[in-house]
C-alpha cells in the first residue's frame, strides 16, 4: 500500500491582503511559506519507499521549485474557483494507482505540523482505514488521510469544499497532535506574526 503525498500550493489567499499578493510565496521565518511543509515532506519521502510526492499548484513559480527540488509537481489551473478543483486535479493524477492505495492532502499555508504527528497519521493506513486526520483535542485539521476506494467520492466534491464530509460520512481516524500549533494555518498577515 503506498500513500500518495499531494501538497495543495494553490489557494487563493483572499483574507491575506490584496488579491495579486501570493501568501503561499509570503516569508515566514526566512522563507517562502510554501517552502516549510514541502522541505519537510521532502525529508519524510526521503525516508519511506511507500511515499510518493506532488505538488499541486497553479502557480508557475512554485511548480518550478518543485522540480528545481526533484519533486513532481502538475499544474491545477482552476484552483482559484475552490478546493475540490485542486483535489480533482491531484485525483486525476492518481487515476492509475490501485483503490488498494492512499492519498494524503497536505495544504500548503500549514507550515507548524511535524515530522512525528505525519508519520503517525501515515501509519493509520491499513486496509480498514477509510479516512484519517490531524487532530488536536476536538478541533480536526490537517493534514487529512483518504483511501483510495474513496476516489470517486473525492472527484465529485463541488465548489470551495474539501474532504470533510466524507471524513464524517465514513469514519475518520483521529490522529493527536503534539500541540495546537501544528494545526495553525495562515490565514492573515497577522497570522505571520503568531508565536509558536
Amino acid at each position: 500500500m503506498h500513500k500518495h503525498i499531494c501538497y495543495l500550493a494553490s489557494g487563493a489567499g483572499r483574507r491575506f491582503g490584496e488579491s495579486e499578493e501570493n501568501k503561499l510565496l509570503y516569508p515566514l521565518e526566512g522563507k517562502a511559506l510554501y517552502l516549510h511543509g514541502l522541505e519537510r515532506l521532502t525529508e519524510i519521502v526521503a525516508k519511506r519507499e511507500d511515499c510518493t510526492l506532488t505538488v499541486i499548484s497553479r502557480y508557475d513559480e512554485i511548480r518550478k521549485q518543485a522540480a528545481k527540488m526533484g519533486i513532481a509537481a502538475i499544474d491545477s489551473p482552476e484552483s482559484e474557483k475552490g478546493l475540490s478543483y485542486t483535489i480533482r486535479a491531484a485525483m486525476e493524477h492518481l487515476q492509475a494507482v490501485p483503490d488498494s492505495d492512499f492519498v494524503v492532502f497536505v495544504v500548503a499555508d500549514q507550515p507548524y505540523w511535524t515530522e512525528a504527528s505525519f508519520l503517525r497519521l501515515l501509519d493509520t493506513a491499513t486496509p480498514d482505514t477509510q479516512t484519517a486526520r490531524l487532530c488536536y483535542g476536538i478541533r480536526q485539521g490537517n493534514p487529512v488521510l483518504f483511501s483510495l476506494r474513496l476516489r470517486n467520492a473525492l472527484l465529485a466534491l463541488e465548489g470551495d469544499h474539501g474532504g470533510r464530509a466524507l471524513c464524517e460520512t465514513y469514519g475518520c481516524k483521529q490522529i493527536q497532535a503534539s500541540n495546537p500549533q501544528e494545526l495553525w494555518d495562515i490565514d492573515t498577515k497577522q497570522d505571520l506574526t503568531k508565536s509558536i
